[in-house]
C-alpha cells in the first residue's frame, strides 16, 4: 500500500531546481524573424510546484542565484507571485565570463511548424547547487516536508547536482518524507557521464515512492526494456506501456505509484493527450484524447503537478490521474509553460469537457 503522508510538515512539496529565463515570441512566431518576446521565469521543477502552490499548499525550491543580478531579482519575485518560497545561496558571478541564470528560447510552433526549443545554459549558476549550502536537518527534520520532487534534469546537469539530489533522498528517506523522481531523460546532460548517472538514478529510484517517465526516461535512466510494437496510435499501445511499467515495478519494487503520460501529435495545435497509473496493483488509465494546444511546453511538467497535489490532498487514486491529465491540459492553453488554476473546479472542468462560461 501507499505510505502514509508525514504529519505536522510546514511544506507539502519541496523541489531542488535551476532557475532560470524563457522567452518566446509574442505571436506564435518563429525566433530568428522576430523582435518582440515575452519573458518568464521558469523551470521545470518549480513548473510542478505551480499548480499546488495556486492551489494553497505550501511548497518551496531549493535553488542557487546569481548575486546582484536583476535575473536573479526577476526569478525571486515571480517565485513570490506565485506562491512559491525560496531558498538558496547567492554567489557572485564572478565579472562578465561568470555566472548566470539559464536561458530557454522557444518558438512555440503553429499548425504544421513544429515547436524548436533552444537552451542557452553556459554559466549556469543552478549547476553549482551543493549539499553543503543547505541544512538538510533543518528542512526535513525541524520544517517537515511530505514529498520530495526530484527531477532528472537536475541530478544530470552537473556531479555536484547529482550528489545534492542523492543527498536529498537520503535526507527525505531518514526523515519519513516521500518521494517522487521523475526521470526527465536529457541526452546532451548524460554524454560521456553515462556510468555516473546510471548509479545515481538507481538509487534514487530505488528509495522513490512515485516514480515518473516517458518510455526513452525508463529505457535510457534506468535500463528497462520499453513498450513493444503495439497497435496502430498511441491508444494501440496502451497496452504494451503497461508491459513497460511493469518491468520497472520488477526492478523497483519499493515504488508505490508509476506513472507515464500519453501524446500524440496531430499538429503544433491538436494533441492526444493520454496517461497511465499503476498504483499498488490497481491499474488507472486515461485513453488518449483531443486536447487544443497553445503552448504544449510545460505541459507534462503540469501532469506531475497535478497528479502530485490530488495524491497530497489524499483523494482517491483515481482521482490522480485524472486531475494530473487535466492539469497538463490546463497548461498547454497557456502562454506560460505553468498553470496557476484559480480553483480546483477550473481543473476539473476541464476534465470533465466543460468550457462553458462561469459568471
Amino acid at each position: 500500500m501507499s505510505k502514509a503522508l508525514k504529519p505536522n510538515c510546514k511544506y507539502a512539496l519541496v523541489v531542488p531546481t535551476s532557475m532560470g529565463v524563457r522567452i518566446t515570441p509574442t505571436v506564435r512566431q518563429p525566433v530568428h524573424t522576430s523582435d518582440t518576446f515575452y519573458m518568464q521565469a521558469t523551470s521545470a521543477e518549480s513548473n510542478v510546484l505551480s499548480i499546488s502552490a495556486a492551489l494553497g499548499l505550501k511548497t518551496k525550491v531549493l535553488t542557487t542565484f546569481v548575486k546582484d543580478s536583476p535575473i536573479a531579482k526577476f526569478i525571486q519575485a515571480d517565485l513570490g507571485r506565485r506562491g512559491i518560497d525560496w531558498e538558496g545561496k547567492e554567489i557572485e558571478q564572478g565579472g562578465p565570463w561568470g555566472y548566470r541564470h539559464q536561458f530557454n528560447i522557444a518558438d512555440s510552433g503553429y499548425g504544421m511548424r513544429g515547436p524548436r526549443v533552444a537552451n542557452d545554459r553556459a554559466g549556469e549558476v543552478g549547476r553549482t547547487l551543493n549539499v553543503a549550502d543547505f541544512d538538510l536537518e533543518r528542512i526535513f527534520g525541524e520544517e517537515g516536508v511530505q514529498v520530495l520532487h526530484l527531477s532528472g534534469l537536475i541530478a544530470a546537469l552537473s556531479h555536484e547536482t547529482g550528489i545534492f539530489c542523492l543527498e536529498l533522498a537520503r535526507a527525505a528517506a531518514k526523515y519519513g518524507t516521500q518521494i517522487s523522481f521523475d526521470l526527465n531523460h536529457r541526452a546532451s546532460f548524460w554524454k560521456g557521464r553515462e556510468e555516473e548517472l546510471a548509479a545515481i538514478f538507481a538509487e534514487i529510484a530505488s528509495v522513490s515512492d512515485i516514480l515518473i517517465g516517458n518510455e526513452e526516461d525508463f529505457q535510457l535512466c534506468l535500463g528497462i526494456q520499453g513498450p513493444e510494437a503495439g497497435g496502430k496510435g498511441i491508444t494501440g499501445k496502451i497496452d504494451s506501456f503497461k508491459g513497460m511499467i511493469m518491468r520497472v515495478r520488477e526492478a523497483y519494487p519499493n515504488v508505490s505509484v508509476y506513472a507515464t503520460t500519453l501524446r500524440q501529435v496531430e499538429s503544433a495545435n491538436q494533441h492526444l493527450w493520454g496517461a497511465i497509473l499503476l498504483e499498488n496493483d490497481n491499474w488507472h488509465v486515461v485513453e488518449p484524447r483531443p486536447i487544443p494546444v497553445l503552448d504544449r511546453i510545460g505541459g507534462g511538467d503540469g501532469f506531475v503537478g497535478g497528479m502530485l497535489y490530488a495524491y497530497l490532498r489524499q483523494w482517491e487514486p483515481e482521482k490522480w490521474i485524472q486531475f494530473g491529465w487535466a492539469s497538463g491540459a490546463l497548461v498547454t492553453t497557456l502562454l506560460t509553460d505553468y498553470g496557476t488554476p484559480a480553483d480546483e473546479e477550473q481543473v476539473w472542468s476541464i476534465w470533465e469537457g466543460n468550457a462553458r462560461v462561469k459568471r
